[in-house]
Parts: C-alpha cells; sequence; structure tokens
C-alpha cells in the first residue's frame, strides 16, 4: 500500500486531502506543523509528502529543503499544497526541491492525478519536477 505524509495545519483541508488520498487506496499520515512533518518523514517509509508552504514552527519550504538533504529522502515525491499561487511562490517551492506545487482552492480530481502520477514517475525511477 502506498504510505502518503500530508502536512497541513488547517484541519478541514487536512482531513480534504486525506480522503482524497485514502479513496486512491493509500495510506495517509497526518502532520499538523513543520517540526512534525519532518520528524514523521525521516523515519522513512513514505512513498509521497504532501506539504502545506506555511506552516508553524518549520515552514514547508524548510522541510523539504532538509528532506531532499537526507539520504532516504531525497529522492521522495513532494508536493507543495498552498494558498500562495504566485510565481515568485511557486519558483520558490519548486526551488526549494519539490516536484510539484498545487495552488488551494484545488479540484479533488486535479490532486489525485499529480499525486498518483507522480507516484507512478516514481516507481519507474523518472520523477522530475514541475
Amino acid at each position: 500500500m502506498t504510505r502518503i505524509l500530508v502536512a497541513e495545519d488547517d484541519h478541514d483541508i487536512g482531513e480534504l486531502i486525506r480522503l482524497i488520498l485514502e479513496f486512491g487506496g493509500s495510506e495517509v499520515v497526518a502532520a499538523r506543523n513543520g517540526v512534525e512533518a519532518l520528524k514523521i518523514a525521516t523515519r522513512g517509509g513514505f512513498d509521497a509528502v504532501l506539504l502545506d508552504v506555511r506552516m508553524p514552527g518549520l515552514s514547508g519550504l524548510e522541510v523539504c529543503r532538509r528532506l531532499r538533504a537526507e539520504k532516504d529522502t531525497e529522492n521522495t515525491p513532494i508536493i507543495f499544497i498552498s494558498a500562495r499561487g504566485q510565481e515568485s511562490e511557486i519558483h520558490a517551492g519548486i526551488n526549494a526541491g519539490a516536484n510539484a506545487y498545487v495552488v488551494k482552492p484545488f479540484d479533488p480530481d486535479d490532486l489525485s492525478a499529480m499525486v498518483y502520477g507522480l507516484l507512478a514517475q516514481s516507481h519507474q525511477g523518472r520523477v522530475t519536477r514541475h
């Protein structure tokens, strides 16, 4: 079963993401802030990580940078989900190491397609950044 870490400090959005991914057949582990996300993610065993950009403790950008610096998580697909969709913020997310950046509000089907598309690429060994 696919395991996905979702770090989102807004409970309702986190629950929506969890439902979308569980409907797709994934096991979802939730983190409510950046510190918790980093601690959980570095334990390993995740097929993908979804991060809110702005979270208490550590920003999603910093969590992403730290995950990319770790051998166990350097190639894990990372997707940012953020209400901030300005071009400079999207570039900052991609430059931090994310594979993709989704702007809130998002279409559940689009999010599902993005996550499972990246997972398929990852399993084929060719994850790229969008």
